[in-house]
């Protein structure tokens, strides 16, 4: 069984993820009833979640204390689904480079510097920026 299935089951009771999560039940049902986490429901219609759902209200939960909103934060889970920016060989690079105009490259750069938060990694189009500082 691979790790995602494991992370993907839905084990924990909304007792166990109130306590995982120092959120109120209201406050779970909340973000469930807008679309921000979806647990699996028992036969008896109690909610199951995921180490996955368990993730994602925790960084709902982090998101809240920075001061986003819901939109926000349907935002930043959004982006968060596109796919993945791709590798490219450095010689691709150049290539690539000229095929972008500025708007183009303006909303990569900021999906990318969203995405990327914190992390301090960008990936190749780091020294791109340079194109928006003449």
């Amino acid at each position: 069984m691979s790790d995602e299935v494991r992370r993907s089951m839905p084990l924990f009771s909304m007792g166990i993820v109130q306590s995982l999560t120092a959120l109120t039940p209201r406050q779970i049902r909340y973000y469930e009833q807008n679309g921000l986490v979806t647990p699996a429901r028992s036969k008896g219609n109690q909610r199951l979640f995921s180490f996955n759902d368990v993730d994602r209200l925790l960084e709902i939960k982090s998101l809240v204390e920075k001061g986003v909103n819901l939109a926000g934060i349907r935002q930043v889970f959004d982006l968060k689904q596109e796919t993945p920016r791709p590798d490219y060989k450095p010689g691709e690079v150049q290539e690539v480079y000229h095929q972008l105009s500025e708007k183009e490259l303006r909303k990569m750069l900021r999906k990318e510097i969203e995405n990327d938060a914190g992390k301090g990694n960008f990936g190749l189009r780091q020294g791109e920026l340079s194109r928006f500082f003449h």
